[in-house]
């Protein structure tokens, strides 16, 4: 059985880290099976593969704003970066002839480029999965992009199955984001994708910090994903840390501006704080730590509340209230603590976190535990292989079959 898994990965590693770990989960279901992982970030081979994952590297994009992507470091223009990567998508699909392919957020791809992909995808017989996070934007500014574009009634046409990585009690994407009844038919959710870290992962790593029955003072972790959009947390964290009754650790992420990367040094520098570029195993880190600032990603919120650690969520707000959403979903149920933007300050930060530091571990994650699913990625993985057991013949198209139109 062969899989394609697509992602876009305009901003941050969300949406690459979840399907590395669906690739690992079909691995380990399906050990015979040809996973080719589609990805613009490069940072993905730090993770470490499955023997059967092979990466496909498309150029990067960055996204300027909703809908609104551009070359990374190509000096292309919007239109050519869009048609070479395309062109690589199309091409992958008709020389590897994967039986399903398992499209991340954008039914289409970013701008579109998986239209040609998947209208071959459909010619030749194999099925096409969109997956969904669990919350994609505040339901009205979500209706008013897919509308134009009657973005749902394609989804339906394209797609044989809608999976959301969420669970329907928490958020409920059918209702907020008015599915057809056909389309709700065939969507699942599958629970929250987490994969186990275990400190094992991190055994060539410099430990900034002596382990729990050495440790003089409480360790609090800072981690804003990527790092392109959370420079501001990580400043104003870098200025509680300095002189506080906690030892401060900060990790910038792989994408953070050199610019930006110069300034947190500096402060880092003058705080005190141990400060890291790139953990590739970062989430291993959460339960030896007392507590965590993190911006409200998808993967980190779902990370830390899996293993209890206390954590306080500054969560991003712009282009999309996404995080803000799941952040406010999270904190209702007493997983988190919630820092909004407008009210961050050294001085906030620090009560927060002296909050964070007083709240049982056990705890929290027994409520996690009771509240939440965490096999998101197993599930997932499972309905691929239903979808692709028995394997599509890859007979090429003939001239009777339809041509199908986006």
């Amino acid at each position: 059985m062969r899989f394609l898994l697509y992602s876009h990965d305009g901003l941050g590693l969300g949406h690459t880290r979840r399907h590395l770990a669906v690739a690992s989960a079909l691995a380990h279901e399906a050990p015979d099976a040809a996973i080719l992982l589609a990805t613009g970030a490069e940072e993905v081979v730090r993770y470490g593969l499955p023997n059967q994952v092979e990466i496909l590297k498309l150029p990067g994009l960055h996204k300027d704003g909703n809908q609104s992507y551009s070359s990374r470091r190509l000096r292309l223009s919007v239109g050519e970066i869009r048609d070479l990567r395309s062109a690589l998508l199309l091409t992958a699909v008709k020389a590897f002839r994967p039986d399903v392919v398992l499209v991340d957020k954008h039914p289409f791809g970013a701008s579109g480029e998986f239209k040609a992909g998947l209208k071959a995808l459909k010619r030749t017989g194999g099925r096409a999965v969109l997956g969904l996070r669990d919350i994609l934007d505040e339901p009205a500014q979500v209706l008013r992009e897919w509308k134009p574009n009657k973005m749902l009634k394609r989804v339906a046409e394209f797609h044989d199955q809608v999976l959301i990585y969420g669970d329907r009690t928490i958020f409920d994407p059918i209702t907020a984001y008015a599915f057809p009844p056909d389309l709700a038919e065939r969507t699942s959710f599958c629970g929250y994708v987490f994969t186990p870290e275990s400190a094992q992962a991190l055994e060539n790593f410099e430990w900034p910090f002596p382990p729990r029955a050495r440790r003089p003072r409480p360790v609090v972790l800072a981690t804003v994903g990527g790092g392109e959009d959370g420079f501001q947390t990580l400043t104003t964290f870098l200025q509680a840390a300095a002189k506080a009754p906690w030892q401060g650790i900060a990790v910038a992420g792989p994408m953070t501006p050199e610019r930006e990367w110069e300034k947190l040094t500096e402060l880092a520098a003058v705080g005190g704080v141990t400060l890291r570029q790139f953990v590739p195993h970062l989430s291993a880190l959460f339960q030896e730590v007392d507590a965590l600032v993190c911006m409200g990603g998808y993967n980190t919120l779902v990370e830390a509340t899996a293993v209890g650690v206390p954590t306080v969520c500054v969560p991003r707000v712009t282009p999309r209230t996404e995080q803000l959403i799941r952040a406010e979903a999270f904190e209702r149920l007493g997983l988190v603590q919630l820092c909004h933007p407008a009210r961050l300050s050294p001085e906030n930060l620090r009560e927060q976190i002296a909050v964070a530091l007083g709240t049982a571990p056990m705890e929290l994650r027994a409520r996690a535990q009771a509240t939440l699913r965490f096999h998101g990625a197993q599930q997932a993985a499972q309905t691929l292989l239903r979808l692709a057991s028995p394997p599509s013949s890859h007979t090429a198209p003939t001239e009777s079959q339809p041509t199908v139109t986006v």
